[in-house]
């Protein structure tokens, strides 16, 4: 899985305009980029009647709408899912997910914070540092608002090339924390494995799904 670094702030602080120049930044360094938002209301993308909405409908479980443009998935779901959950719908070829909101995640976050909308939050989780228009007593490192640059350091080298070479594996949906000693061996055992089959070149990137029904 890649990073996954919550902007977090009161609102109005001004995570969006971070995030903003967070992406244009990572992205004209060569990285792959994606985002989620967080809202509290509900919304839709389709329109009862239209014929996604009729899928949904009839007990599809999930729905696609493409263009030559964009795609948009539409999945149904009875709860709010945790943000590894959402990112997970994603896949794998990206190089940092940044999450606007979700500051009860248990992700490294980045706080935005102004001083006109009050004071700082309080009791985060994983705050790796501050993105301020004044001084604070706090111990996580401290960047000017407008300080893109080096906010885009902090996450390529603490986030994202760390992440360069990695293995995901999810068990019964459940992502399996690997150390570096068992991770290698699984890497290189299914790499010499299907390095060997007909066909198959260079492998830089692989994927593997199994399902496998229980036995009565």
């Amino acid at each position: 899985m890649p990073s996954i670094v919550s902007i977090v702030g009161k609102s109005k602080s001004g995570k969006t305009t971070l995030i903003e120049g967070l992406i244009s930044e990572l992205k004209a360094r060569g990285y792959r980029v994606a985002t989620v938002k967080h809202v509290s209301h509900r919304f839709a993308f389709d329109e009862p009647g239209k014929d996604s909405w009729r899928h949904i409908q009839a007990g599809s479980e999930a729905t696609a709408i493409s263009s030559s443009g964009e795609i948009v998935l539409v999945k149904p779901v009875i709860r709010d899912l945790s943000l590894d959950e959402i990112t997970r719908l994603f896949g794998e070829d990206y190089d940092i997910i940044l999450a606007e909101g979700f500051k009860q995640s248990s992700t490294p976050k980045i706080e935005v914070h102004r001083r006109e909308v009050g004071p700082p939050l309080s009791a985060l989780q994983k705050l790796v540092a501050i993105a301020t228009d004044e001084p604070l007593e706090t111990e996580a490192r401290q960047f000017p608002l407008q300080d893109i640059r080096s906010l885009a350091d902090l996450l390529e080298t603490d986030f994202i090339k760390p992440q360069n070479e990695r293995i995901s594996i999810y068990v019964n949906d459940n992502l399996i924390s690997l150390s570096t000693f068992p991770r290698d061996i699984i890497a290189n055992i299914m790499v010499a494995m299907l390095s060997s089959l007909k066909g198959v070149k260079a492998i830089r990137k692989l994927e593997v799904f199994l399902r496998k029904e229980p036995k009565p």
